[in-house]
C-alpha cells in the first residue's frame, strides 16, 4: 500500500512488471474506522507493516483486535517529533502498545519510543536499511551509455538532488562563479516535487540560461549549462552521472533527503545545515569526513570548487563514504529476520 501517488508509480515500476500474478499496489484508506475495517476484510492481511514514522492510530487499534501483528521497521523518532507526540500521549501511548515490534535505526530513536510508552522488550535497534541500498544495474549501463551519448566523460556535471525553493534560485544564482573557473561544467537540477518543475524552468531562463528538459526528451549538447531533470524516479541516474552531488531539502527547512544513494555510488556529497530527517546518518557521514555541510549557495560553490581544484579531497571523502557504508550494512537482514519471526504461529 501507498499513501501518495509518487509512491504507487514507484511500487508498480519496481515489482508490477516481474510479479505480475502475485503483486498488487492499492492505496491505504483514510484512517477511519469505517473505511481501515473494510479494508482489512477485503485483504485479509497477515502482516501490518509499516516504515520510518508512518503510524496510524485506527488502523493499528483494528489490527490488534483482528490479531494481526504489526511492525514499525526503519523506525526513525527525531527529538522534535518525539515532543510532538508527547503533546498527545493519551493517543501515541495506545498506539506504540498495540505494536508487535519497533525496529529502531538507533539507540536515541529506541530510548525516545520507550520514553512515550512502546514496550522496551518489544524495540529493537537494527540499524537502518537505507545503508543496505543498492543501484539498480539497468540503470547503471543506461548511465553509461548517457555519458557516451551525451559526450559526459570529460565534463563536470554537478547534481543538485531533490531540491526544494528556494534552493534552485540561489544555486542558479551562484553558479556562474563556478563556471569562470571551469566553464565545462554541466549543472543538473532535479527538483523533489513536480508540481515545481514548471517554476524551475523558469528561474533557469530568468537566470540566463537556455532551458533543457528531460520531459521533452532534450538531450545534453556540449553548450548546455543546466539541464532540468523533471522526471519521476531517475535520481539513481543522475548520481549515476554525477562528478559532485548536493542533496537537497536542506538549504531549504524541509529537513533534508538521503544522501546515501550519492555516497553509495562514490560521489562527494555536500547538504545545508537543515539535515533532522537524516540525522544520524548526516553526522556518521560528517565525522567520517565523507560529507560536508555548508550555510548557503555560495559556500556550496566554494565547497565544489574547492573539490574540483584539489581531487584529492574529493576522493578522500569518496573513501569515506566507501567505508561508513560497508561499516552500516545488514540491518535490512535484521529487520527481514524479525518480518519472519512475526509471521511465525506463536
Amino acid at each position: 500500500t501507498n499513501t501518495t501517488r509518487t509512491g504507487q508509480a514507484k511500487g508498480k515500476k519496481l515489482f508490477a512488471d516481474d510479479y505480475p500474478e502475485i503483486f498488487e499496489a492499492v492505496v491505504l484508506p483514510l484512517d477511519n474506522g469505517a473505511l481501515v475495517r473494510q479494508f482489512l476484510q477485503r485483504y485479509q492481511p497477515r502482516l501490518f507493516i509499516l516504515i520510518e514514522t508512518e503510524l496510524w492510530p485506527n488502523a493499528l487499534s483494528l489490527t490488534a483486535q483482528a490479531n494481526i501483528p504489526s511492525i514499525l521497521i526503519n523506525a526513525r523518532l527525531s527529538e522534535r517529533s518525539a515532543k510532538g507526540y508527547a503533546k498527545f500521549s493519551r493517543l501515541t501511548r495506545p498506539m506504540l502498545t498495540q505494536l508487535s515490534c519497533i525496529a529502531a535505526q538507533d539507540q536515541d530513536t529506541a530510548q525516545r519510543f520507550i520514553a512515550l510508552g512502546a514496550n522496551k522488550n518489544k524495540v529493537v535497534v537494527t540499524g537502518s536499511i537505507k545503508f543496505d541500498i543498492q543501484p539498480p544495474e539497468h540503470v547503471l549501463q543506461q548511465a553509461e551509455q548517457l555519458k557516451q551519448d551525451w559526450q559526459l566523460q570529460q565534463r563536470t556535471v554537478l547534481v543538485v538532488a531533490s531540491s526544494h525553493d528556494p534552493e534552485e534560485a540561489e544555486i542558479l544564482a551562484q553558479f556562474p562563479l563556478l563556471l569562470c573557473q571551469h566553464p565545462d561544467a554541466l549543472l543538473i537540477i532535479v527538483p523533489r516535487h513536480p508540481e515545481r518543475f514548471d517554476r524551475v524552468a523558469e528561474l533557469i531562463e530568468k537566470n540566463g540560461f537556455a532551458l533543457f528538459r528531460r520531459s521533452q526528451q532534450q538531450i545534453i549538447q556540449p553548450q548546455t549549462q543546466v539541464y532540468l531533470a523533471d522526471s519521476m524516479g531517475e535520481l539513481w541516474l543522475w548520481y549515476a552521472v554525477a562528478t559532485l552531488a548536493f542533496v537537497g531539502g536542506s538549504l531549504s527547512h524541509t529537513g533534508g533527503h538521503n544522501p546515501l544513494e550519492a555516497v553509495r555510488l562514490g560521489v562527494p556529497v555536500v547538504m545545508g545545515p537543515h539535515t533532522f530527517n537524516f540525522k544520524l546518518i548526516v553526522e556518521t557521514l560528517v565525522q567520517a569526513g565523507a560529507l560536508i555541510q555548508v550555510d548557503d549557495a555560495s559556500q556550496l560553490m566554494q565547497t565544489w570548487q574547492r573539490w574540483l581544484t584539489q581531487p584529492q579531497l574529493a576522493n578522500a571523502a569518496s573513501r569515506a563514504a566507501h567505508q561508513v557504508m560497508q561499516a552500516n550494512q545488514g540491518a535490512l537482514a535484521r529487520q527481514l529476520e524479525l518480518i519472519t519471526q512475526l509471521q511465525q504461529p506463536s
